[in-house]
């Protein structure tokens, strides 16, 4: 498969925040988010091709228990299914990140999906997009239509022995939209329910962290810090 970036770092967000892991990224995405934070692996994807073994020979190599398979967006990939399967039996934790458009088989501890909101269909390019990629609005209507799938996102929470609902938040209005969709999930706890705030920099975040807290605890919802932007700025391999 195509990957992006192999690196170890600390989990930055959700319920494994702070823990040591290994980080394996796709590169490749059905979805073309606005304010993708990781745009060489989607707008403008990056990468060499790897084998399964030569990953797993890399995951290894590193002084982890934790393997987060993220992206761009793991699900589309068929290896995803056999480099899962021989991690799981390594004895090793696995962390899927994905949109929850797509369905694959895979073996997984904690499914961490991020369903993405109207905030995040692209009627602007990307600063990072190709160039024929540029034109105002070019994926806007092809984001929209693929960006939720209820009916994939409830079979990813019924393959996972733990799951943890991750959503981008811009604004208070967010909340609304995503009040509307959780019925449509099944039965939801609002502690599995991840309130992020939208920004790749530390001085954005800071500023929409008090109202989303408030909001988080109005609601019984988790707040979802970004740690890695905290230690490392919005960088690659961290």
């Amino acid at each position: 498969m195509k990957i992006s970036e192999l690196f170890f770092s600390l989990q930055g967000e959700g319920k494994l925040t702070g823990v040591p892991s290994v980080f394996v990224r796709v590169s490749g995405c059905n979805l073309r988010c606005v304010w993708c934070d990781t745009p060489y692996a989607s707008w403008s994807p990056e990468g060499e091709n790897r084998t399964v073994e030569e990953i797993v020979a890399y995951v290894r190599g590193q002084p982890a228990r934790h393997v987060v398979l993220t992206g761009g967006e793991p699900m589309i990939m068929p290896e995803i299914t056999p480099l899962s399967a021989e991690l799981r039996r390594l004895g090793y934790h696995i962390t899927v990140e994905t949109a929850g458009t797509f369905v694959r088989e895979v073996s997984v501890d904690l499914m961490s999906i991020s369903p993405k909101l109207a905030n995040s269909t692209p009627h602007q390019p990307h600063p990072a997009a190709r160039e024929g990629d540029r034109v105002p609005g070019k994926f806007a209507a092809a984001h929209e239509a693929a960006r939720l799938n209820p009916g994939a996102i409830r079979e990813l929470i019924a393959c996972a022995g733990e799951h943890q609902l991750k959503f981008v938040v811009a604004s208070e209005g967010d909340l609304e939209e995503i009040e509307a969709l959780l019925p449509e999930l099944g039965e939801i706890r609002p502690s599995d329910v991840l309130l992020m705030p939208e920004g790749t920099d530390g001085l954005t975040l800071r500023a929409r962290t008090p109202w989303l807290g408030e909001l988080c605890k109005r609601k019984g919802y988790r707040f979802c810090p970004r740690l890695h932007i905290e230690l490392y700025g919005n960088t690659r391999g961290t």
